[in-house]
């Protein structure tokens, strides 16, 4: 029980110093330039409480669960003799989380003209395919940046060919669909895979998993783009909620919280069922393991249920409503500082981050620091947020960003360490998390609403920025870290030849 304690205390501790910031940055906001009706600041602030008591629970639970059972789960397939069958477990295992995953749902409904039923299945198979790709790379020993690099001169190709309309939320879908329930059950299911390779280099290979799976859902789209030719584009924003009394205030999230119970039950099932039948016919875990692990899903059931609500019924009418204000004021240029200081601190407050920084700090046995992480991705996510706004206000095409900064991150890939490209890419899609599209997407939305933008062209896309930046940012990161190295080893180098020429006694001396 003090072992709870003492996580429940430390969670809930990282959670409030993560979800603070946006507290008061949107409460600086609401009472100076950007004035906020009591309703919509009333379910903003009973959302943020929702937040930091989810992220609590989920960090906690997805350490407790979704990481031993990823890693059990990876050790044993990469283990067994049927390639085949492997390859196949991979593949419906990608299919079936995809399927079930919240985001997918939402962006269904933004992609016009295409049925629903086939955008899903089509963006599932992409998953699967590329999570197989991955598990390939893995167990041949296959270098990343080559394989990134293919791919997206493929997106790249496609990108010209499709309806304009298209491309945004193409490169949206790929962070949309890596979920912070699917994230570090598959980066987990990476470093199972990676234990039964005894070379110096299969730690660096667990990372990359969801920079190949980010991919998928990409070029499933860009082809739905070529298959179909929508006439009507529109995009009808939601109605902002009016609230008179605190009855009303709660029956927003008591309606919130029956569909989102719903959702997480059937994103949960298909890796709970996958994990019951490896137990069942290999992993024989014992009922004190089991027993954890199990508490470890309930916890992240309930972490996501609280959180979800929390952000989208919460958060989501603050982000349109602020956004339309600031783009609202005759000094509307001030939405591009003022976004990169949101994203700034946002980042800290998506639920896989931490996840992620922890899975890097053990890797690599504290030689990538997680606060150094932090750091980066927040950085990164500034500039992208701050290059969405400007996008907004412009009407600038995505591709004009999307495309040298892809390139960039490429050309980065081939002269930094493997583990900084792989961690990279993966981070992109942890980034681009909920927290991105239930509040940065809505007052991106009401920010060109105001402006009279093409919502479509212009405020979709926001979340393809923000997986775009932490690929050059946490790169950036390796090349400081490759200096510092080769610098310690010239110092340790130098002193060893200035001691060299020293005779034993005169050291002593010394």
């Amino acid at each position: 029980m003090d072992f709870y304690q003492t996580k429940f205390t430390e969670k809930l501790k990282e959670a409030f110093n993560a979800v603070l910031p946006i507290i008061g940055i949107v409460l600086f906001l609401s009472f100076t330039i950007a004035p906020v009706p009591s309703s919509i600041l009333l379910l903003f602030l009973f959302g943020a409480v929702l937040l930091i008591i989810g992220m609590m629970f989920f960090t906690l639970g997805a350490e407790l669960s979704m990481t031993p059972m990823g890693e059990k789960m990876g050790t044993k397939m990469a283990s067994a003799g049927n390639l085949g069958f492997v390859l196949f477990l991979c593949f419906l295992l990608g299919f079936v989380i995809t399927i079930s995953e919240p985001d997918l749902q939402v962006l269904a409904e933004q992609v016009p003209s295409i049925p629903n039923h086939i955008l899903i299945l089509a963006v599932a198979c992409g998953v699967g395919f590329f999570l197989v790709i991955a598990m390939l790379r893995m167990l041949f020993a296959k270098a990343l940046p080559p394989l990134l690099f293919l791919f997206y001169i493929v997106i790249f190709l496609l990108a010209f060919l499709i309806p304009e309309d298209f491309l945004a939320v193409a490169f949206d879908s790929g962070g949309v669909t890596t979920g912070p329930m699917t994230v570090p059950f598959i980066m987990a299911l990476g470093v199972g895979f990676a234990a039964v390779r005894s070379d110096r280099h299969a730690e660096d290979d667990s990372f990359g998993l969801v920079a190949l799976c980010s991919i998928g859902p990409i070029l499933a789209v860009m082809i739905l783009g070529l298959l179909y030719h929508p006439e009507d584009t529109g995009y009808t924003p939601t109605a902002l909620p009016e609230i008179s009394n605190s009855v009303e205030l709660w029956k927003c999230f008591a309606e919130g919280f029956p569909e989102y119970m719903r959702e997480i039950a059937n994103s949960l099932l298909p890796i709970v069922l996958f994990f019951a039948a490896f137990q069942m016919i290999s992993l024989k875990l014992k009922k004190k393991k089991l027993l954890k692990i199990i508490i470890g899903i309930a916890y992240t059931y309930i972490g996501l249920v609280l959180f979800l609500t929390g952000v989208n019924v919460g958060f989501m009418p603050a982000g349109n409503h602020l956004g339309q204000t600031i783009a609202g004021l005759p000094y509307r240029f001030l939405l591009i500082p003022l976004g990169m200081v949101i994203g700034f601190f946002i980042v800290k407050a998506e639920p896989a981050v931490y996840v992620l920084m922890e899975q890097v700090e053990e890797i690599t046995s504290g030689a990538i620091p997680g606060r150094a992480m932090s750091l980066s991705l927040s950085l990164g996510v500034a500039v992208s947020v701050g290059l969405a706004m400007t996008r907004v206000l412009t009407g600038i095409s995505i591709l004009w960003f999307i495309v040298p900064g892809y390139a960039v991150a490429l050309m980065l890939s081939f002269f930094v360490p493997k583990i900084f490209t792989a961690i990279a890419f993966d981070s992109g899609g942890v980034a681009s998390g909920p927290m991105t599209a239930a509040f940065l997407l809505p007052f991106a939305m009401g920010a060109c609403q105001s402006v009279g933008g093409n919502i479509v062209q212009d405020a979709f896309g926001i979340i393809a920025m923000v997986a775009m930046t932490p690929l050059i940012a946490i790169q950036i990161l390796g090349f400081i870290y490759q200096y510092r190295m080769k610098h310690a080893k010239v110092s340790e180098t130098e002193s060893a030849s200035y001691l060299d020429i020293w005779e034993e006694d005169d050291i002593i001396e010394l």
